[in-house]
């Protein structure tokens, strides 16, 4: 069974923002680039996915330089590098299609972040019959602010408030959520052997 790579959202626009003082995983890179190294030497699809917002005036507006993929990942000759506007790597992309062509039945997703697009990415590609593997630790995610918490609140007040959800939590949550439904949760350790 082929088993393609999909590296979700791993780019400078996360880097560009306050919030990524907080982000959870400093060991993101590193696992990322050893699952990729693993899946090249396998000669298995290594798919990168970026997320865009295009005309938002944010770090994910492709006006503002950073929806690249992170300056320690570069993706190889030939790896597709597809470009998302919606929180799954398959909605509005051609992902579904390569992965077919390729003759992939089980996919492998890592990220950022954990509970956004990297969970939504390995929900969806259950539900189209993968068989999905999500490294947690190949994952990131921030704490996350209280529904009711205010948009434009700083860092400070988002770790201040009491209501904010841990990013422990959130990964924790995410787990609790695949496991045995949607996906089989894995380390990278366990991934690369």
């Amino acid at each position: 069974m082929t088993n393609a790579l999909i590296v979700i959202d791993v780019q400078e626009s996360f880097r560009a923002r306050p919030l990524w003082t907080t982000t959870n995983n400093p060991d993101l890179i590193r696992n990322v680039g050893r699952l990729v190294d693993r899946f090249r030497a396998a000669g298995e699809p290594v798919i990168w996915v970026l997320h865009s917002e295009p005309g938002s005036g944010n770090t994910f507006d492709p006006a503002s330089g950073s929806v690249r993929v992170m300056a320690e990942l570069t993706p190889a000759d030939g790896e597709p590098v597809l470009v998302k506007t919606v929180h799954n790597a398959f909605t509005g992309t051609d992902l579904q299609h390569r992965l077919t062509v390729a003759g992939v039945r089980a996919v492998t997703t890592c990220g950022l972040r954990t509970e956004q697009c990297v969970e939504t990415t390995s929900r969806v590609a259950s539900d189209l019959g993968y068989d999905v593997t999500f490294v947690t630790d190949a994952t990131a995610t921030n704490p996350i602010p209280h529904w009711e918490a205010p948009a434009d609140q700083t860092v400070d007040e988002l770790l201040a408030d009491p209501r904010t959800l841990a990013a422990a939590d959130v990964v924790a949550r995410t787990e609790y959520a695949l496991a045995g439904r949607f996906a089989t949760i894995r380390t990278t350790a366990s991934v690369v052997g």
